[in-house]
């Protein structure tokens, strides 16, 4: 079973699963859960398998993390309302393809069902480029990092996943596996040839390119009641550069 922390009223009807994306974990996406439960709802942060405190595993297919969601979801109460992120996002789109009979509600934050060129072993090379003995604090493995990713907000997001209590320090992110199975992370699966008939909202990130023309029309493919919008001013960490805005979006959907 994943990792998991919850938040709200036990007695809040339907749960709410929250999963993040690549190389975070389930406290990223915090502040969504915190409105959703001022709201009423009752929220289940998730680490996905490689993340977190989560158990690794070298299989990181999106069937399985498809499969590790619906396991959440029989144990806490279903059907349940899904949000995503990214990685989770397709992980949460895999488990409405799959198991349409556990989701209510679906929302997805700057992914499609599209298989995307683009990879994110860069981060994962500057991971493994920091010198982990003798490491005593967060900033002396920001500088090293520096060297090879120069933005800090990137840096403090990927640092998130850095454990300073283990000895020596460890990072909790599964580098080995997310790195092997890089390509299917960035990918989407020939099969299955499935669509989802409920309720679905993508808010994609007005500055970001992952939701564009090829992309809409893939999520209209497999989920044709989606409704589609574009937050200006937004990237593909959109709750990170509108944050109330998304949390606002997420409440107001997920009802």
């Amino acid at each position: 079973m994943l990792n998991m922390t919850e938040i709200g009223s036990e007695n809040a009807g339907p749960p709410v699963i929250v999963a993040h994306g690549l190389l975070g974990s389930g406290k990223n996406l915090g502040g969504i859960a915190r409105r959703l439960a001022e709201s009423g709802r009752r929220v289940v942060l998730v680490d996905m398998r490689n993340h977190g405190d989560s158990f690794h595993d070298p299989d990181h297919s999106y069937a399985a993390l498809a499969d590790d969601l619906a396991s959440v979801i029989e144990a806490k109460g279903s059907p349940a309302d899904v949000l995503g992120h990214s990685m989770g996002g397709k992980a949460a789109m895999m488990l409405a393809l799959t198991h349409p009979d556990l989701v209510r509600r679906l929302m997805v934050l700057d992914i499609a069902p599209y298989a995307y060129s683009h990879t994110q072993s860069g981060y994962i090379d500057a991971m493994e480029a920091v010198r982990l003995d003798g490491l005593k604090l967060r900033s002396q493995a920001d500088a090293q990092m520096a060297e090879n990713i120069p933005e800090p907000g990137v840096r403090a997001f990927l640092l998130q996943s850095l454990d300073l209590k283990s000895d020596p320090p460890r990072w909790r992110a599964n580098l080995t596996a997310l790195r092997d199975q890089m390509s299917n992370l960035v990918g989407w699966p020939d099969a299955p040839k499935a669509s989802f008939q409920g309720p679905v909202l993508f808010l994609a990130g007005g500055q970001s390119d992952y939701c564009r023309e090829p992309q809409v029309q893939a999520i209209r493919e497999y989920f044709p009641q989606a409704k589609i919008k574009f937050l200006a001013g937004a990237g593909h960490w959109l709750h990170a550069d509108r944050p109330t805005e998304v949390a606002d979006a997420a409440a107001e959907f997920m009802g």
